[in-house]
């Protein structure tokens, strides 16, 4: 079924054909006629599917051209770049009409997200803690919300933003259209559905933990410190020229991007210590080739949406498996082929055994000619020993914790502002989700 079959305004027609795209993915086309006939919808797809096109588009036609001075949908995203992602797609596909939107989250400063409410706007895409800020202070009316859309459920839910977004809700109207999309349908979400959302329409097109077959996974099985001169081989023999690579700490990203600088590609670091400009700085240079590599944490494994990214390596395996999943999911999007290689300790086999189990399959092992992929004397020890998970909960990665009012655990507001040029209330954190499809 292509999309001039869905039913949408011609005017988004032409910008999806303007992106180069023709025919709707599966969690398209079933989930764009049910936003447009004003349905909740509970959606699960496997990353890199489209995801945000299935809500974004529908909710422009639904919205039209009228504007009015309160917003009328509210988009919450668990991170920074999943939100400024979601907010790029809006504007994209609703460049020919006059619906204005608006990104809310934290790390910049509070005065002109104030000011965009002042003005009007008609789409408001946040993360759950600057938005509330802006609510409790009187800054943000969303009484008039028509449409909530929840996107990387799960990812909120994994990093424990469930108080805020509860808080969130207070301010929303009661009686209006939910859209849950989740990268998974676990019983937290399918409990979270059961209350916000009245007779949805249940999607799933995707089986839980799939990885898409477009991607060609391969593991080299080498001692820790000579994972970055084999990266750096691997980098410069086969002549690639994008490529992302997860790191499992700040240190470990920072340090290994001065080392691959100092072996002549030009690396940036991406995570949560950085300020917001050094993180769009770090993207846009990675986006238009003046960075070779960009190293990132987990805080990118969904808020990355880089269309034809070749290459993802795992520099240390996840502690989280399904973080494997969402990591290797920023290559291989919209129908192009990717590949993803890991790079695995001794130390990491554990880890290893437990992607493979939960993907279903054995990855393939490489051999790396050229290079020795064992330790010398002379070697540097890698910094810390790969982790497992402790058993309370979550991904270990807990937002900041919200001072006074409701238990919610976070750092005071005064506090906050002091610190809000790099401060991460509710956008620092691992996630994203986004899709590489419209």
């Amino acid at each position: 079924m292509p999309f001039d079959q869905l039913g949408l305004a011609p005017s988004l027609l032409e910008a999806v054909a303007a992106a180069g795209y023709s025919e709707p993915t599966p969690i398209q086309a079933k989930a764009i006629p049910a936003v447009l006939e004003g349905q909740d919808v509970l959606a699960a797809a496997q990353t890199g599917t489209g995801k945000t096109a299935a809500f974004t588009l529908p909710l422009l036609h639904r919205l039209g051209e009228t504007q009015q001075k309160k917003p009328r949908v509210l988009v919450l995203a668990p991170t920074r770049e999943l939100a400024a992602q979601v907010n790029e797609s809006v504007r994209a596909y609703g460049k020919a009409g006059s619906i204005r939107s608006t990104v809310i989250f934290g790390g910049v400063g509070y005065q002109p997200q104030i000011g965009q409410f002042k003005k009007g706007v008609d789409i408001v895409v946040a993360t759950p803690g600057r938005l509330l800020d802006l609510l409790q202070e009187g800054h943000a009316d969303l009484s008039n919300i028509e449409t909530l859309v929840l996107d990387e459920a799960d990812r909120m839910l994994d990093m424990g933003f469930i108080h805020d977004i509860k808080r969130v809700l207070k301010y929303v109207p009661e009686k209006r259209q939910t859209l849950l999309f989740s990268a998974t349908f676990s019983k937290d979400i399918r409990k979270l559905a059961s209350n916000l959302l009245n007779k949805p329409v249940e999607i799933d097109v995707a089986p839980r933990n799939a990885t898409a077959d477009r991607i060609d996974q391969k593991v080299v099985m080498v001692e820790k410190p000579r994972k970055r001169a084999v990266l750096s081989h691997l980098i410069k023999e086969n002549g690639w020229h994008q490529v992302l690579v997860f790191a499992r700490t700040k240190h470990g990203a920072n340090r290994l991007c001065k080392q691959l600088d100092s072996d002549g590609l030009p690396a940036a670091a991406l995570h949560g210590n950085k300020s917001q400009n050094a993180r769009t700085k770090a993207l846009d240079g990675f986006k238009d080739g003046k960075i070779q590599v960009l190293v990132a944490t987990d805080i990118a494994a969904r808020g990355i949406d880089i269309e034809s990214l070749p290459y993802v390596v795992n520099f240390e395996l996840p502690n989280v498996s399904e973080d494997y999943v969402h990591r290797i999911g920023r290559t291989g999007r919209a129908g192009e082929a990717g590949e993803a290689v890991s790079l695995v300790g001794p130390d990491e086999r554990k880890l290893l055994k437990d992607i493979e189990k939960l993907i279903g399959k054995q990855i393939e092992r490489m051999t790396v000619e050229g290079v020795d992929l064992r330790a010398g004397e002379n070697d540097e020890a890698d910094e810390r020993p790969a982790r497992r998970p402790n058993n309370k909960g979550g991904h270990g990665n807990r937002p900041p914790k919200r001072g006074g009012g409701g238990g919610n655990n976070a750092p005071g507001r005064n506090q906050q502002r002091r610190r809000s040029r790099g401060g991460n209330r509710g956008g620092n954190r691992s996630g994203g989700g986004g899709g590489g499809q419209p």
